[in-house]
């Protein structure tokens, strides 16, 4: 336990200012995992496989979870920093439960507005994710509240800050990179993951709950992707 206690210190020394001054490479890799792993999977079948088969869809979907374990596993063992490091496990389950439910409702409120106004989620994008199987729509809609928090508030805020960004970058290049990745969906899809992405992120600040983000975040996504289909 010394032993990784020591590893984890000597991660990154600063000096008097706080500017990092060395960074493992683990953590410049799992900044390039949790940054860009989920565009490349997501474009890359976009470019190579644009009618997207089931059998592919379960493919990446499948890939993006790997590239979150692969995260957790440099967190844990190349990193050697407890998962609290990027939130998780900050505060009592059902504190996080309470505070995930507050997100939900301030995002589906924004959110929703935004899509009423922008007419969004009538497009042949949306068309194609709504012939999709209920219970692959509903892992979807699970992997993208657990995964995106993961990788685009808890890994990389933190470990931004890590490297000796400041908070303004720190927060500022995840939620660029988080809303245009949505760019397939059109303007208002980027406009709305970016309303969602403020959200998300000013909550993560103060709270540093990502448990409470990832079921505001997958909450979000449930009502107006699964719900619907559930009644009609």
């Amino acid at each position: 336990m010394e032993t990784n206690n020591i590893r984890a210190a000597s991660l990154v020394m600063t000096n008097e200012r706080g500017v990092a001054n060395k960074v493992s490479p683990a953590t410049w890799i799992g900044l390039f995992l949790s940054l860009f792993a989920m565009l490349v999977i997501r474009y890359a079948f976009v470019f190579f496989v644009p009618e997207m088969p089931f059998a592919w869809v379960i493919l990446k979907e499948t890939l993006m979870w790997v590239s979150a374990a692969a995260l957790l596993v440099i967190i844990l063992r190349a990193e050697y920093l407890p998962l609290r490091s990027i939130g998780l496990g900050t505060a009592r389950w059902w504190m996080s439960i309470l505070w995930g439910l507050v997100i939900a409702v301030v995002s589906a409120a924004v959110v929703g507005g935004l899509a009423y106004l922008t007419g969004y989620g009538h497009g042949p994008g949306s068309a194609a994710f709504e012939k999709l199987p209920l219970w692959l729509i509903t892992l979807i809609v699970f992997r993208a509240g657990v995964v995106e928090e993961l990788f685009y508030r808890g890994y990389a805020i933190e470990r931004l800050r890590m490297i000796g960004l400041g908070r303004f970058w720190s927060v500022t290049i995840p939620l660029v990179i988080f809303s245009l990745g949505h760019w397939s969906g059109g303007a208002a899809n980027i406009l709305i993951a970016l309303a969602a992405g403020i959200i998300l992120t000013g909550f993560y600040l103060w709270r540093r709950d990502l448990v409470a983000n990832m079921i505001g975040h997958g909450l979000v996504d449930f009502v107006a992707n699964v719900l619907p289909k559930l009644f009609s």
